[in-house]
């Protein structure tokens, strides 16, 4: 066993979930899942010696949300460059082209469930019943549960084994008002929506207080992580560093 990677021998195994393309009811745009939310982790994971696997929903080829790609041509997220590393590892594209849906996640074979983001969960995890059972199931475990920025969504839909939401009574963070504000402001600016319709269909920090969470925030856009004893949550997409710390923590790594 290396000095360097002391999880060797027994690694911590981490489920990370991503969702699958979609079509937004909002703006009619192709949505799908962020790519510094899948990519920040996964390099702070691995160079924590961990052993990660990619899971979505129905399983199958995934699609990054355009502007979260470092190549787009807006430049949006031109500086992510490990977003791009990512990308451009082809045994790294390949996991995304071919995930294993998340009926394949068995309980006693991973440490921790990470859920990443992008737009595509706002439209899609309400559905996605057996990725609801899977978070519920981590949590009351005992297990690390965590999602990240819209990737929290799965908190506004999971429900514990009595029923009630995963999120009450836990102190929690996730994709802000504030940033829906701005990104509403943006869709508008660009002259993508009449400013009479929203980019989201619905808000992930006031859908979490009416089932009784604490939802916290830091600001817009500041990196932002907070820890609720195996509960961990990440605020956006500049979040994944240090939500992935968070979980690292959590387990004692």
């Amino acid at each position: 066993m290396s000095l360097r990677n002391p999880n060797a021998l027994r690694p911590k195994r981490i489920a990370i979930v991503i969702a699958n393309p979609a079509i937004s009811t909002t703006t009619g745009w192709p949505v799908g899942f962020w790519w510094s939310e899948l990519a920040h982790p996964w390099l702070a994971f691995h160079e924590a010696g961990f052993a990660m696997e990619i899971f979505s929903p129905a399983g199958g080829a995934c699609e990054g949300d355009a502007f979260s790609d470092p190549r787009h041509a807006s430049g949006y997220s031109a500086d992510d460059i490990v977003s791009r590393g990512f990308i451009e590892t082809p045994h790294l594209a390949a996991l995304v082209a071919a995930t294993k849906p998340v009926a394949a996640i068995a309980l006693g074979d991973f440490d921790a469930i990470l859920v990443a983001g992008g737009q595509a969960p706002m439209f899609t995890f309400e559905a996605a019943t057996t990725l609801q059972d899977r978070f519920s199931a981590f949590l009351e475990s005992g297990k690390v549960a965590a999602a990240l920025c819209h990737g929290t969504a799965i908190l506004c839909h999971a429900r514990r084994s009595d029923g009630t939401p995963v999120a009450r009574g836990r102190t929690v963070t996730g994709f802000a008002n504030v940033e829906e504000d701005a990104a509403d402001e943006a869709a508008w600016a660009m002259g993508a929506l009449p400013r009479d319709r929203h980019v989201m269909p619905w808000r992930i920090e006031d859908r979490l207080r009416a089932q009784g969470a604490n939802s916290i925030q830091a600001g817009p856009w500041r990196s932002f992580a907070v820890r609720d004893g195996n509960l961990v949550t990440g605020q956006q997409n500049f979040s994944g560093g240090e939500t992935a710390a968070a979980i690292i923590a959590a387990l004692g790594a």
